[in-house]
């Protein structure tokens, strides 16, 4: 029992993003430049259930056929900083830019597929045997869902 309750302690909580800052100091080290600072979130998809098939009467085949997959993330916070320098021609009007993007939840779906059946079901007129009628098929349109959004600053 110890065991087993150690390793449910132990699993890691499932998160949105995983912050990345990118690693430019070598290049100011090289170059002797001032580099931007890059930090931003790697999202991490959580895929959702798929709509289920259903059946309906008179019909050979679910629908739909290949359900659509919601999967969901956020975009994580990313930050990028430079420095600016000469605003105005004078290094007293040095300054620092900003681009400031907020975490926002990203909701997407993939593309289902709807078929329709060549036979239709037996026709008793047709001595029990199926009719065939013209294939149909259709796509379920994939969907995306956010509302990203960046603050451009200056100081």
């Amino acid at each position: 029992m110890t065991c087993m309750a150690a390793a449910g302690a132990a699993t890691p909580a499932l998160a949105d993003s995983v912050p990345v800052g990118v690693p430019l100091d070598a290049v100011r080290t090289t170059l002797g430049v001032d580099v931007p600072h890059v930090a931003t979130g790697v999202p991490v998809p959580v895929v959702g259930a798929p709509q289920a098939p259903v059946h309906h009467t008179g019909d050979m085949l679910p629908t739909p056929l290949l359900p659509a997959v919601p999967i969901g993330t956020e975009l994580g916070n990313t930050l990028v900083t430079s420095p600016v320098p000469n605003l105005a021609g004078k290094p007293e009007t040095d300054g620092e830019g900003s681009l400031d993007a907020p975490a926002t939840t990203l909701r997407t779906r993939t593309p289902g597929l709807l078929v329709g059946s060549p036979l239709s079901m037996p026709d008793g007129s047709n001595y029990g045997l199926p009719n065939v009628t013209p294939p149909a098929l259709g796509v379920i349109a994939p969907e995306i869902t956010g509302a990203p959004g960046a603050l451009l600053g200056l100081r």
